[in-house]
């Protein structure tokens, strides 16, 4: 059966094209594209659509407020489309909080052009959206995910080589990667967190200019910091740092100290940041001084990554079927025998902090 879509936009140009693009892709079907949150709903009343694609600055009601009311009503995955400005990236935000499965930008110039140069991006956050669990998606959700159509593995950013050993010490590491429902899946473990636990480097699969903006918003619900990571900044106990949007992050180590480096290059399994290049780093100059984590996501990004991880030494651990969003990561990543266990989302926090007693004492490197 076809993914049925409403597209609901004030603008009449943008209306045609998507629905142009998205009747385009085999096994997706534009039901309605309407001009505001007024109609859909009133088209809604005869066929309810598996994804909205929505706007946010409209007539009569914004798209924020749409979202909140579908969301409490009847949950239905839907994908923000819309202007990214320094202004609109806290409403981006407010979107994620509400509910919102995935986010694609679009420029205020040339946006005819840019949607059909980026017509794969919008049918993978479709695709997404259609495969995600909405039950575990109200009220916060994760970002679009770029669908670029070659595929590169972490050898294009850190070429492969044997993890150099690394004899267990006092300071320890935990590496989390994630994509569709991150958001939502981070919020819930960070915040449980408390004030004293393992440095976390975390790649959550965002487009640039939103990493910022969630970083902020979690440093301001948890008891840790929580910062979107820059070049030699230390992973430090208490301390979590986000890769931004649109850079690798690359774990290095300097004697007995963790830091990152935030790089440029070519997009690893579709993605930059790519969870498998922090992976990889991170076996390489922590061993079995890490705890690896992947969570819900769609697609495999992490997965090779973590199995490197065990293979030198790491504890592995992957979200569970049930508590996911989008059981694709986390499965790809069981599939290889990367996981070493399999735990639902609310049972990870609690695995962080045990993390901290896993101490040295087998001498240096």
């Amino acid at each position: 059966m076809s993914i049925k879509v409403m597209v609901v936009d004030d603008s009449a140009v943008v209306r045609q094209v998507l629905s142009g693009l998205l009747n385009a892709a085999p096994g997706i079907e534009v039901t309605h594209a309407v001009a505001d949150p007024l109609l859909a709903m009133e088209r809604m009343k005869t066929v309810w659509p598996d994804v909205i694609v929505l706007d946010v600055e409209m007539p009569r009601m914004d798209g924020i407020t749409f979202l909140r009311q579908i969301m409490g009503e009847r949950p239905t995955p839907v994908v923000i489309c819309s202007t990214l400005t320094e202004k609109g990236t806290q409403t981006s935000m407010d979107a994620l909080a509400a509910g919102a499965v995935a986010i694609v930008t679009k420029p205020k110039l040339e946006l005819k052009k840019f949607l059909q140069s980026n017509a794969s991006e919008l049918v993978g956050a479709v695709r997404a959206a259609a495969a995600a669990n909405v039950s575990r998606l109200a009220p916060r959700a994760a970002a679009a995910v770029p669908v670029p159509r070659v595929k590169l593995t972490a050898d294009a950013v850190l070429p492969p080589g044997e993890p150099r050993a690394m004899a267990q010490t006092t300071e320890q590491v935990v590496a989390i990667g994630t994509s569709t429902g991150g958001t939502q899946a981070l919020e819930e473990v960070l915040t449980a967190l408390p004030r004293v636990c393992p440095g976390i480097v975390i790649v959550q699969h965002m487009p640039e200019k939103f990493t910022a903006a969630f970083a902020a918003r979690l440093n301001s619900l948890c008891e840790i910091e929580v910062k979107e990571a820059a070049s030699n900044d230390r992973v430090l106990p208490g301390r979590a740092l986000i890769a931004p949007g649109g850079k690798h992050m690359i774990m290095r180590r300097n004697g007995a100290q963790y830091f990152v480096e935030v790089a440029d290059g070519p997009l690893v399994n579709r993605h930059r940041p790519s969870v498998d290049v922090l992976f990889r780093s991170v076996s390489r100059c922590a061993g079995a001084n890490a705890l690896g984590i992947i969570m819900t996501g769609m697609g495999d990004d992490g997965a090779n990554g973590l199995l490197e991880m065990r293979q030198a030494g790491a504890r592995t651990l992957g979200q569970d079927e049930r508590s996911c969003v989008v059981y694709g990561m986390p499965k790809e990543a069981v599939k290889r025998g990367a996981v070493e266990r399999s735990l639902p989302l609310s049972a990870i926090a609690a695995e962080i902090v045990q993390q901290m007693s896993r101490t040295g004492g087998r001498g240096e490197s």
